[in-house]
């Protein structure tokens, strides 16, 4: 393998492993949500709140519709860190191949659905008919439209998370980012683009990377190639990434589906509550990024070392993983709660939607920890190829939990209770991961091989 960028994870320290993968892979989350909020500021700034709550309203939904494809990044993220730590560098090249004909082929029939259906749906989530659906409406027609560039970025990441490398992704990222800010500012502002033009420069932004990372990836590694005239589909490898994919697919939609239940409540209460939810929600996801990135930093440790038959790594690897996650979690809440009011202020200067995001961001940051431990437990159990644990977690965390005590509470003690069924769901799910890390049946791979593994650990550390 030919790059100086990629991480092997099968020797040495696992915290000094998951920490030099997982800072690239973190200020990347970072440029990706600083692009996604700077939409956001700039929409809410210039165009004002409903502007701001339109962004946001059909998120669940475009996540609906491309589950599929996030769950197959997923999968070939496992397979390609699996390959990779047995050294299979041939398999890399038709796990790449495979999944890119497979996407590439069905991209466009889901984009044109999701152009002609996304007013229906809007409908359905109460998104307000005060100016907000039809800005919603635009917005996200404009989205579908380039899906395409999305999709192909993320592909193009996934491989790269599964070879350990995490700096070129890191570098397209702050490119894009850039990019975006500079056409979000000309489109919106003199152009006069509205909330098409935001959504548009987040297009244009994404292909550019999306390209640059195809000739990167080409010169770079010289066992895989992206060849469009020559992709060959291997069936063998197709059916293992959708059994790897499917719980991570069926998991991203069950989400969304929870999430349009939750945005249903919310829109309910109006335009500002809305406005103020989604803005609250950007600041959420930045906080949120550490944990993400040191979960996705498993994953990719943890399939190398499963791949590499080094499974006494693997608990050593939790261990670390839980250490950092949850360390960051408390930190990183405890620097925002304070700067929750002024944080807010960027988006725009309505009190009723400060005081709305106010409610959801020091209601959930004091339990961030146990998110934490959800997504790092997730995390290893998708790197493992155990994937239908994690999709089992979430159905009960979100659908079976979140979705109607948030009802409950809002019908009963009213709107402002309704976040605390964030950590009552992060609650359950978690006690169900960690309940199967630690007595599934694949532990006892784990206690096999820990003894046989000890002085080769201690030479290694």
């Amino acid at each position: 393998m030919r790059s100086n960028h990629a991480v092997d994870m099968t020797t040495g320290h696992p915290m000094k492993k998951m920490v030099t993968f997982a800072i690239p892979l973190l200020l990347g989350n970072i440029f990706q949500q600083f692009y996604n909020t700077a939409d956001s500021i700039i929409v809410g700034r210039l165009l004002g709140t409903k502007a701001l709550a339109a962004v946001g309203a059909g998120f669940p939904f475009m996540v609906i519709m491309f589950a599929l494809f996030m769950g197959l990044g997923m999968a070939s993220t496992i397979m390609v860190s699996q390959a990779v730590g047995a050294r299979r560098y041939d398999r890399v090249n038709m796990i790449f191949s495979t999944i890119y004909r497979f996407s590439f082929t069905i991209v466009i029939p889901l984009s044109l659905i999701g152009i002609f259906s996304v007013g229906h749906v809007l409908e359905f989530l109460n998104v307000p008919d005060d100016g907000t659906l039809v800005l919603a409406e635009q917005y996200m027609q404009v989205v579908f439209f380039g899906a395409f560039a999305a999709i192909g970025y993320n592909a193009n990441a996934g491989f790269l998370q599964g070879l350990g490398d995490s700096i070129t992704s890191l570098k397209l990222l702050i490119l894009s980012t850039f990019v975006n800010l500079g056409l979000d500012l000309l489109f919106v502002g003199p152009l006069g683009m509205g909330v098409r033009g935001a959504a548009l420069a987040t297009i244009i932004a994404q292909s550019l990377s999306w390209i640059l990372g195809i000739l990167i990836i080409n010169k770079r590694y010289d066992f895989m190639k992206i060849d469009f005239k020559n992709m060959p589909f291997h069936k063998d490898i197709f059916k293992e990434a959708l059994r790897l994919g499917i719980p991570g697919s069926l998991q991203n939609a069950m989400f969304s589906i929870g999430s349009m239940a939750m945005m249903s409540l919310i829109n309910s209460y109006g335009s500002a509550f809305m406005a103020g939810f989604n803005s609250a929600n950007k600041i959420d996801l930045l906080v949120f990024l550490p944990i993400q990135s040191f979960a996705n930093a498993t994953t990719t440790y943890t399939g190398q070392n499963i791949g590499a038959n080094k499974f006494h790594r693997v608990q050593e690897g939790l261990k670390s993983s839980l250490l950092l996650t949850a360390g960051i979690a408390l930190a990183t809440a405890l620097v925002t709660y304070p700067l929750i009011p002024y944080l807010l202020r960027l988006f725009g200067d309505d009190s009723a939607m400060i005081e709305a995001g106010h409610i959801y961001l020091r209601t959930i940051l004091p339990f961030y920890f146990i998110l934490a431990f959800l997504f790092t437990f997730n995390g290893m159990l998708r790197g493992a190829g155990q994937a239908n644990i994690p999709l089992i977690s979430s159905l009960l965390s979100l659908l079976g939990t979140r979705v109607p005590i948030a009802y409950y509470l809002a019908a009963n003690f009213g709107k402002e209770y309704l976040y605390f069924s964030y950590p009552i769901g992060w609650v359950i799910g978690t006690s169900i991961s960690a309940s199967f890390f630690f007595f599934g049946k694949w532990r006892k791979e784990l206690r096999m091989d820990r003894q046989t593994g000890m002085k080769e650990e201690a030479e290694t550390i």
